[in-house]
């Protein structure tokens, strides 16, 4: 199978199904849906917390600087809602037009994007939390540990699955 299919999400003849390209794309948006329900839900958790985190007496003992760190997180927490939301927006405004490839080709981008924003805004929010209640360097500490771990288990390990996929197909 050539390699241009390969990152297209709404062809996936080489799985081996039998549907036509309307069942695809419904496929497709279901599973995007699916993967953006999860990613919403824990976006939310992250904002209410940092939401909340202002009105604590404790907020009022925070650095200028780390005031400023803060609200950039807010603001990270709520364009990652508005953007792993975007989807679903897009797909209310074009409902049976006919375009669900398109649908899912934005959702596809957008949960990516969504996904860069919240691995950024799960790091920031717990150095954050370290640099307050520990100070010093537990922010850095924290800060490159779950980076690593992101980078590691969000980008390297489906990686390295890819290219053994691509090996094994190849070898067939």
């Amino acid at each position: 199978m050539p390699d241009e299919h390969r990152d297209n999400p709404l062809d996936d003849r080489m799985d081996g199904r039998d549907e036509s390209p309307a069942e695809r794309a419904d496929r497709n948006w279901s599973e995007v849906l699916q993967e953006l329900r999860v990613l919403q839900t824990g976006t939310q958790i992250l904002t209410g917390f940092l939401l909340a985190l202002a009105f604590q007496p404790a907020f009022a003992e925070v650095t200028g600087a780390q005031r400023d760190f803060y609200l950039a997180l807010i603001v990270l927490a709520a364009l990652s809602s508005i953007v792993a939301l975007a989807p679903v927006a897009l797909h209310r405004v074009v409902f049976r037009q006919g375009v669900k490839p398109a649908v899912v080709r934005y959702g596809h981008v957008a949960l990516i994007t969504a996904l860069g924003t919240v691995s950024v805004l799960i790091v920031g929010v717990v150095a954050f939390v370290f640099d307050v209640v520990v100070g010093g360097s537990a922010f850095w500490w924290a800060f490159v540990l779950l980076a690593a771990a992101i980078v590691a288990l969000w980008l390297v390990v489906p990686g390295i699955i890819r290219v053994r996929a691509r090996s094994t197909e190849r070898g067939r």
